[in-house]
Order: structure tokens, then sequence, then C-alpha cells
């Protein structure tokens, strides 16, 4: 029989392989997170005719002669270059800019995808469309998240509620006008008009009861404001070049207010005593009321932070990612998800941002990153070289027919 036939098909063979592979990318056009594989061919083993020969005895040397025997898919290569960002404004939804991997349990089993389409389930758990559940590391009671430790399940906790802060301490700025007029009233009695600013501080209590405190700032002498509470706390404060300062005449930046027994930590570095209106006012204040979970964002580094009811924020988790040395050694499984192989090297897992690991945007998926004008070119030369390879093989039988023929 004729080499060429057999050469022949194995071209069939080999460019069938590639319109799969061209198939399956065209149909995976939108799938999220798709990355888009190419055939790559090499020739067969040929079949020697003649042996190369040596220089000897003032004659020249010759080349081997031989005969190819086909063709055969050598590899099957992913591309995983980005994929165009999907903007979709759900805070479950996130894609990886740069490299890396989702890590997500399947069976025991961590796999590894580009697919982030994620949403909690029931039991608060961060999961697939499929269900398996995506890997990183939940926060302790205070927020703080141990990257260095295992990754495990990633919960959204449900019902979570930030316990209320008592106020200890408040910030005070603005002006003290050393133009007011020192009040000369007796105590107890309604100050002099423009010798005294009172100022509603916002505090919370240990059980996060909302209250005002109202502090009194009067001025008794051309260079001392008082500072009182209603519940019988008083603090002097002396003023040379606006500002205040100690016996020793070194600034002070603090004092300590206390208001029915509880002591307040007051910052007055900001406070001035320079001409012009009393404009003293409360600019900061710590304490909160009692929170409870109502939604989430997710931070470029994969960190899921929950927003309270109390306006307050608190890291809740922080999502893991993967690397490999040899990317194009994962294997794909399905579902957008890869598994690792003994040429993949093992996964380098750590927080998004960190060394050879990209960031997370939230709100958008990964597109496939399938380019439809080269798998269409790709079709193209597909067929044309499966055309190409159908006419050896007629070719050939029409070379055995003529020989078949010479015998009537």
């Amino acid at each position: 029989m004729l080499r060429s036939l057999f050469s022949g098909i194995s071209g069939l063979r080999a460019h069938q392989q590639m319109m799969d592979v061209t198939g399956n990318n065209i149909a995976n056009v939108n799938t999220t997170g798709y990355k888009s594989s190419q055939a790559v061919f090499q020739d067969t083993l040929s079949q020697m005719v003649n042996a190369a020969g040596a220089p000897q005895n003032g004659a020249g040397g010759t080349n081997p002669a031989q005969v190819g025997l086909g063709v055969r898919t050598a590899s099957i290569n992913a591309n995983f270059s980005q994929g165009a960002a999907q903007t979709t404004g759900k805070s479950g939804d996130m894609m990886i800019q740069g490299d890396g991997f989702f890590v997500v349990k399947s069976g025991g089993e961590s796999v590894y995808t580009r697919a982030g389409s994620f949403t909690f389930d029931a039991n608060g758990s961060l999961t697939t469309p499929n269900g398996q559940i995506v890997q990183g590391w939940s926060a302790d009671a205070d927020g703080t998240v141990n990257t260095a430790g295992a990754p495990g399940d990633i919960k959204l906790p449900i019902g979570i509620s930030l316990a209320p802060e008592e106020t200890t301490k408040f910030t005070l700025t603005g002006n003290l006008s050393y133009e007011a007029p020192v009040n000369t009233a007796a105590a107890g009695a309604t100050p002099t008009p423009g010798s005294s600013k009172v100022i509603p501080i916002p505090v919370v209590d240990e059980n996060g009861a909302s209250s005002t405190l109202n502090v009194t700032m009067t001025k008794t002498d051309t260079d001392k404001w008082t500072v009182t509470t209603p519940g019988g706390g008083s603090e002097v404060l002396t003023f040379v070049n606006g500002k205040p300062v100690d016996a020793g005449g070194n600034q002070v930046t603090s004092i300590n207010l206390t208001d029915n027994g509880k002591t307040y930590a007051v910052d007055i570095t900001d406070i001035t005593h320079y001409s012009g209106n009393t404009e003293a006012r409360v600019s900061a204040s710590d304490g909160s009321a009692a929170g409870i979970l109502s939604s989430y964002t997710v931070s470029n580094t994969g960190q899921i932070v929950g927003v309270f009811s109390n306006g307050l924020k608190q890291s809740l988790g922080q999502l893991a990612l993967a690397n490999f040395n040899n990317v194009n050694g994962l294997e794909k499984i399905g579902d957008s998800m890869f598994r690792s192989t003994v040429n993949s090297g093992l996964a380098q897992v750590g927080a998004a941002g960190s060394a050879g690991l990209g960031l997370i945007t939230s709100g958008a998926l990964e597109m496939s990153n399938v380019d439809l004008a080269q798998e269409f070119t790709n079709l193209v030369i597909a067929q044309r070289g499966f055309q190409a390879n159908s006419r050896i093989i007629t070719t050939s039988d029409e070379i055995l027919q003529e020989l078949v023929n010479l015998k009537r």
C-alpha cells in the first residue's frame, strides 16, 4: 500500500482534532472565565530510505533520505491571557485582574477557576453556581484576618451583630474668641452674654443607648476658659499665644473631663484662642450603638467587608487565590474548573495583591478570551487542511487503481 494513504489519514485525523478544538472555543465564546485552546501539530516518525554517508576516499558525503509518515497532534495548549471585564454591579460577582485562580472545594478536593460568579447559600457559604464552596480565611471577632493559616470555607455570618461601644473620647476644634467678654455672673446664674458656648456631644453608653452631653465653655479670665459638664466635671484651659498650655508653658493637647463619674478623654489640639467669633464645636467622638449586618462589599484584595446598620464596617473574611509554576499543566475538568497535575506544580495560595497574584474587581466578571476572528480563520485553515488531506487519499486511490488496471 502507498505510504501517502496513511499520511493522508493522519492529516484527516489531526485536522479533525483542530476542528474540534476550534469548535469548542467558538461554543464557549460567552462562557465566563473560559480560556481558549489551540491545537499544535508535529510530524511523525520518518522512514529512512538512504542513510547519511561521510566523505571518504575523495568522494563527498551524502545526506539522509527520509520519507515522512504523516502528522499528529503534539499538544492542545490553553491560552491564559486576560479576558475582558463584564460589569454586573453585583457584589458576589468577582474577576481577577492579573494572574491567579479562585480556590473552591469540590467533594473534598481543591479545584481552581477564573469564573467568579458567586452567591451566598442558605448557610451563608460563598458558593459557585454548582455549589462548590469558595475558599479563604475567616476573620476573628475583631475583624482581623490571618492569611498565614490554611484557607477554609468562606462563610458570611448571617445575623451577626456588633456590640455597642461606649463613648470614651471626643475631639473639640474651632476658635474661642479672644474678644469675648469675661463672665461676671454669679455661680449658677445666667452667664454674661457672649462669654460662653454650649457644645452638644453625642455619646453612647455601655448598653448602646444614645444621648447628648452638653459641654459648656465659659470665659472666666482674659486668657482662661472653663470647660464644665452637667455632672459636675470642670477643667480650666489657659491660653498663651492662642494655644492651650500647662503651668510650665507647654502646649496641652488633651484633657480629661468627667460627668457623673464617667471620664472622657478630650482632644483639644485644634482649639485656638484668637480674634474672631467663638466657633468651638465637636469634630469627632467614638462609641457606637449596636448594629446588625446589612450588606457587604469586596475590596481589591479580596476582603469581604460587612456594612452594619450603625454605619460601621468590619472585615468578615478574605478570599484565597492560587497560582502555579506551569498554568498550562492544569487539567480542565468542566464547569470552568481546573485541577492541578504533576506538571502544573503545587498550588501557591495567598491573598490577592501578594506576590504573583492579581487583584480582585468586585461587581464584574471575566469574559471568555476567545478571539472570534482568529477562530473563524482557524475554521478555514482546518477545513482546507482536511480537504487537502482528503485529496491525498483520492489521488493515492487513483494510483492504486491504475496499478490494478495493468492486469486486465
